[in-house]
């Protein structure tokens, strides 16, 4: 199992009081500093206004913030847990992943969801479908991202997006294409989602038993259509509380994640103390855990 590690934004009150320049100095340090460890990948949010409480604090925007990550890092994979897709056009959102797949010279993922934060989308004027809508919303969106990372010119006509004669040039680095990563729990909906336009699905806030319980309807989704289920990666966004303390508890923890099947872990261990000793204590514990890190690289003194 690799593990990755959730980037500071501020988005989770990391940056409460920070001058701006010195938290964006933070962020990259600590981009620098996850790849220097071992750490498999780094992932920001894609969120405007901080949780839980909407504060008139740092919130680093994701697509630039993971731009800047690429030109300061040259190994680590990158990418997003998830873009709301309701925030921008999914024809823009292929543009701007083949665009960060070739500043990143091939190592984006382009992780996506239905989005749910209520107050993000009405402060800055997206209205806030039901459940439903936002839903059939990342259907259509899903079949315009793969159209335009995909040969030639896309066209799609659905009742949430569309795209006529649509050229998308460079497409990336990757082949076939950047991988996508669909992101939620529902059983439902999101997870047919992910097995028909999927590489990976990541699911949120729940333990390594419960997604034991998950893995048969996940593969099950993927059966319904003919998929083979091994080709459908599974992670997990582990709950900040499950990260936060090191020792033999977390260790543990990590631990279960790798035995229940997951081919990724992505954890915040910075939300409480972005630094660079938090960081390299959750390498520590990840690496006696078992976990697949790539051998540390020599950190500047």
């Amino acid at each position: 199992m690799h593990v990755g590690v959730l980037i500071p934004q501020g988005w989770k009150y990391e940056y409460n009081g920070w001058d701006p320049a010195a938290a964006w100095a933070r962020t990259l340090e600590l981009a620098r500093d996850a790849e220097a460890l071992g750490f498999e990948s780094e992932w920001v949010f894609d969120h405007f206004h901080t949780v839980p409480e909407v504060t008139d604090e740092i919130t680093f925007e994701s697509f630039t913030t993971l731009t800047a990550m690429a030109c300061v890092t040259s190994r680590v994979r990158l990418g997003h847990m998830v873009v709301c897709n309701g925030f921008r056009n999914p024809a823009l959102v292929a543009k701007l992943a083949s665009t960060l797949d070739v500043a990143s010279g091939g190592r984006f993922e382009l992780g996506i969801g239905g989005g749910w934060k209520e107050d993000e989308w009405l402060a800055y004027g997206y209205g806030f479908p039901p459940t439903a809508d936002r839903l059939r919303a990342l259907h259509d969106a899903l079949e315009v991202v793969t159209r335009m990372l995909g040969p030639g010119r896309a066209t799609y006509h659905g009742r949430y997006a569309r795209v006529m004669d649509a050229v998308n040039v460079p497409k990336g680095i990757q082949k076939p294409r950047p991988p996508i990563i669909v992101g939620g729990n529902g059983h439902e909906v999101t997870w047919r989602l992910a097995a028909r336009y999927a590489d990976e699905l990541n699911v949120v806030f729940v333990s390594p038993e419960e997604v034991a319980t998950w893995m048969p309807t996940i593969r099950a989704r993927c059966e319904e259509i003919g998929r083979d289920p091994a080709t459908l990666k599974v992670s997990l966004y582990s709950r900040d509380d499950d990260v936060k303390e090191p020792g033999q508890e977390r260790i543990d923890f990590i631990g279960r994640c790798s035995e229940v099947g997951l081919s990724r872990l992505a954890a915040f261990p910075t939300r409480w103390h972005p630094t660079t000793e938090t960081q390299a204590r959750f390498a520590e514990d990840c690496r006696a855990a078992g976990a697949e890190m790539s051998e540390p690289a020599g950190l500047p003194a």
